[in-house]
């Protein structure tokens, strides 16, 4: 069966565990729905978060979803100089891979909070692309 990369961000509210892992159970949640996905089908789970989010693993909201067979890995992002255009502050990101029949463009990505500037970036990247 074939893999499709799932993606998705969000932003904490402040460095706790309680803010960290509230944000990363909403964006869980809102892939699953976008996506109808059966969590026994996810494969492997990449956390990322920047440097300013140290108080809680993002993996702890999909093991407190149940997701517990599910391979689960947490990363910083690059550190990459601020201000950058593309450079979100307080940020997790994930990258989900998924067993499925279904096309790679039917995958559908969620940046919620203040991650929505990734994706307003990712859609003027599209101009940019060389054929």
């Amino acid at each position: 069966m074939p893999v499709r990369g799932i993606r998705g961000a969000t932003t904490a509210s402040a460095n706790t565990a309680d803010a960290i892992t509230e944000a990363t159970d909403e964006l869980l949640r809102e892939l699953i729905r976008l996506n109808d996905l059966d969590v026994s089908e996810i494969c492997f789970c990449y956390f990322t978060t920047t440097h300013d989010l140290t108080a809680e693993y993002p993996a702890f909201a999909a093991r407190r979803l149940g997701w517990i067979e599910t391979p689960l890995l947490c990363g910083h992002d690059m550190d990459v100089a601020l201000p950058n255009p593309r450079g979100v502050r307080m940020c997790i990101r994930v990258l989900l891979l998924y067993n499925t029949p279904r096309a790679q463009a039917e995958m559908k990505f969620a940046y919620l909070r203040g991650a929505n500037a990734i994706k307003a970036d990712l859609d003027s990247m599209k101009d940019m692309v060389k054929p």
